[in-house]
């Protein structure tokens, strides 16, 4: 099984928990945690810039003695608000009825105080054409102010690619270094979703997960595809040695692949391309 797939324990309160630790990498820790009404989460991120993503049900966060209420009814009907808390405050969720949220943190000195980031601040973009034709949301992207945390969620159509061209950012071929998670919706569920990382000549590896599952980039190539039959969305967060408005810095991408960007429609097929003679 490919070391960079991640599965989601749906039964347990925290159903997804990625760190340094447990990735080999430096920088970037990532969980999705389900809590019910009544549930305690309380956590002080020492010397950790840290943001939450509502992913559906609602909640309130107390934090420096400033309530937040956070609520999403699903990631398919309405963009998120980010809550952005700056390292060393202390992070309490104390009512609210069932939420799920994504909470992900790397290193940081403190430049940015605490503060809530509403949809109406985040950019949002279509990109590609074809089969590789989706919608990107910049929920906490330069210009909205972090020091390491980069995060976007992507919307994807049944049967589509993202991340086309492959692109990589693992500091080889003049990339930036950065670390990344893909944590994955689908609509319906019952689908299932791919995902490869890979650099020609040296690694090759291909995933295929469900609703609610993960995959970690930490080297390579990478682009996701989902099945026919589902729609996807995936929540990204990134962190590395881009610091501050730097943070905006592109990828670098697979050159043989590029020359789509300037026709998605050249050599389109259009069936039937052989057929018996007459």
């Amino acid at each position: 099984m490919s070391t960079s797939y991640i599965p989601s324990n749906k039964k347990q309160r925290v159903m997804l928990d990625i760190t340094p630790e447990s990735t080999g990498w430096k920088y970037l820790s990532f969980s999705v945690r389900d809590h019910k009404d009544g549930e305690a989460f309380e956590e002080t991120r020492e010397g950790q810039e840290t943001a939450i993503i509502p992913l559906t049900g609602s909640g309130t966060f107390v934090i420096n003695g400033t309530e937040y209420n956070l609520s999403r009814d699903s990631v398919f009907t309405e963009m998120p608000q980010v809550l952005y808390v700056t390292p060393g405050d202390k992070i309490s969720l104390v009512a609210g009825g069932t939420l799920v949220f994504a909470i992900g943190s790397a290193p940081a000195e403190g430049v940015y105080p605490t503060r809530l980031f509403e949809p109406q601040e985040m950019r949002s973009e279509i990109r590609g054409g074809g089969a590789a034709f989706r919608q990107v949301n910049h929920i906490l992207a330069a210009p909205l102010p972090a020091e390491r945390l980069i995060l976007f969620e992507v919307y994807v159509p049944r049967g589509s690619w993202s991340g086309w061209a492959p692109h990589c950012h693992d500091g080889k071929d003049g990339s930036p270094y950065l670390e990344e998670t893909y944590y994955f919706k689908l609509q319906p569920d019952n689908g299932f979703w791919m995902h490869r990382n890979w650099r020609d000549g040296e690694f090759n590896d291909v995933m295929s997960g469900q609703d609610g599952d993960c995959a970690i980039v930490p080297e390579g190539y990478h682009s996701s595809v989902c099945c026919p039959g589902s729609h996807m969305y995936f929540l990204n967060f990134l962190a590395g040695d881009l610091l501050h408005e730097k943070r905006s810095t592109p990828p670098c991408y697979h050159s043989d692949f590029t020359w789509i960007e300037d026709d998605w429609e050249k050599d389109a097929w259009d069936l039937p391309i052989v057929t018996k003679p007459k």
